[in-house]
């Protein structure tokens, strides 16, 4: 087992004893990319390999002389491209904004660099988190660690397929309506989406405002909490931020605590693979074993869920893209007769086929005649689904229901059914319309291919989220059937 598969907290233990340094880890995690990342591709840019390692002997200097040092100290750490980096180019892997470079950190990336986390690079991403395959990418498409023929979800399918592959210890992802979640699933790893406003979105590029929301990916259950903790916080920079003290969230997960465990029946239906509905009731029956209590709940606005985060969705990206004019920043048409078609080209040929399709299909549902028939609707729908999900935390602790419909799908499969790449979003959505707070972990393998289940838990608990994810955890780790799926 290299340095590089290991778990940050891992990590931070044998640094803490002094049994390895900053510059063993990052040797190893750059070892994995020199191996790996010419075939996954999961990076749009890395920082140069002699600075990583400097910045990694500075932590070791500082260590060896008894210096205080981060919780996160010589952990090296990928960041989507679509969070603000200081004289790192952030893209949003779009080529309107290929020549982009900010002046400024994003309130997430201060906080790592406070806790001397070290940034390796740029995640690829589908353009302006805009898809859930990573095909979007305006410059290469980021393909699955588990199997090369596959996507690995997206829209953070690079932050996924870094960490999935030991090219990274943590990453960095932002979730719109499943954007974390989905590639999580399809990678095999973990991923959360906090409750909307426990972290700043301060320097993330915007797509839908009211749903984005930045989270972790990481290799087990614990790497994620520990990074949630680092991240969340009241950020004035940030008018969404919400003004709540963070819980120790580590100190929730090692409880035993028995827990009661909602079902909804909505989300086992048809369109669902088989042997996913399988996997993932076999693992709720696992923690019914232990003693957690499963009970049925009903969702009757689930079916409505898909329409209308994407009319909500496409009507914010089409507000918030406006920016993109060829006047301030990112790319200008050239040869153009006048300001109409400065904007007209510059937009035609900066943004991809994917973006301008949500662009219009916002502009549409926003428009005079059509704002009550689609938006107006949509938010009604929006608030009857949060409404939903939160009588359901009356009477229960969490949710559990399977991530995706199907394992990850081929590469090109549905890149020519945008209908068909929506439906991916199906089970993840509804928490980013209610912001609460959510996350995959691994639930066993189809065909192969690893699976996720979901956890949904109320607004600003957080740590029953983690509680049952952890819990979960544990129980399929020691489960026949889990040491069978992931024998070496």
């Amino acid at each position: 087992m290299t340095l590089a598969s290991k778990a940050a907290w891992q990590l931070i233990q044998l640094l803490e004893n002094k049994e390895i340094t900053s510059v063993d880890i990052m040797q190893s995690v750059l070892s994995e990319i020199d191996r790996n990342e010419k075939d996954i591709q999961a990076y749009l840019m890395i920082k140069d390999s002699k600075d990583l390692i400097e910045e990694a002997e500075l932590i070791d200097k500082k260590r060896f002389a008894d210096e205080p040092l981060g919780s996160l100290a010589g952990i090296p750490i990928a960041i989507k491209d679509n969070i603000s980096t200081r004289d790192i180019p952030t893209t949003c892997g779009s080529r309107i904004l290929g020549n982009y470079t900010p002046i400024y950190n994003a309130s997430i990336v201060e906080k790592i660099l406070q806790a001397d986390g070290i940034i390796i690079g740029k995640t690829n991403m589908d353009e302006f988190a805009m898809g859930s395959s990573t095909e979007n990418s305006a410059f290469r498409p980021t393909k699955n660690p588990k199997n090369l023929n596959t996507v690995p979800g997206g829209s953070s399918g690079g932050s996924a397929a870094a960490v999935a592959s030991n090219e990274c210890i943590i990453a960095i992802g932002s979730d719109t309506g499943g954007s974390i979640r989905q590639p999580a699933a399809f990678c095999g790893v973990v991923g959360i989406k906090p409750t909307y406003g426990l972290v700043s979105r301060y320097g993330l590029v915007a797509y839908a405002s009211s749903l984005d929301q930045i989270g972790p990916l990481a290799k087990d259950v614990r790497d994620s909490v520990l990074m949630t903790q680092i991240i969340s916080g009241y950020d004035s920079k940030d008018s969404t931020s919400i003004k709540t003290e963070v819980p120790d969230y580590l100190s929730y997960i090692d409880e035993n605590k028995k827990m009661t465990i909602g079902v909804p029946e909505e989300f086992f239906g048809d369109g669902i693979n088989d042997s996913i509905k399988k996997s993932v009731k076999n693992a709720i029956q696992l923690m019914k074993d232990r003693g957690h209590e499963v009970i049925s709940v009903n969702f009757p606005y689930a079916e409505y869920a898909i329409p209308a985060y994407y009319i909500i969705a496409s009507a914010e990206a089409s507000s918030n893209l406006a920016r993109y004019d060829g006047c301030r920043y990112g790319f200008r048409a050239n040869g153009v007769k006048d300001i109409k078609s400065l904007f007209t080209e510059t937009r035609h040929k900066g943004f991809g086929k994917e973006v301008k399709r949500r662009i219009m299909l916002g502009t549409y549902v926003l428009s005079s005649g059509y704002y009550d028939a689609y938006y107006s609707k949509a938010a009604k729908i929006r608030n009857l689904i949060a409404e939903d999900l939160s009588s359901s935390f009356k009477k229960c602790d969490v949710l559990m229901h399977p991530s995706t419909p199907t394992p990850a799908f081929e590469l090109k499969e549905n890149v020519d059914d945008p209908l068909a790449m929506y439906m991916q979003d199906i089970f993840t959505v509804t928490a980013n319309l209610a912001g609460m707070p959510a996350m995959s972990i691994p639930c066993g393998q189809v065909n192969g291919l690893p699976i996720g289940i979901h956890i949904i838990a109320n607004k600003l608990n957080e740590s029953n989220l983690f509680l049952a994810a952890a819990q979960l955890e544990q129980i399929l780790h020691e489960s026949d059937q889990w040491k069978l799926e992931h024998r070496k």
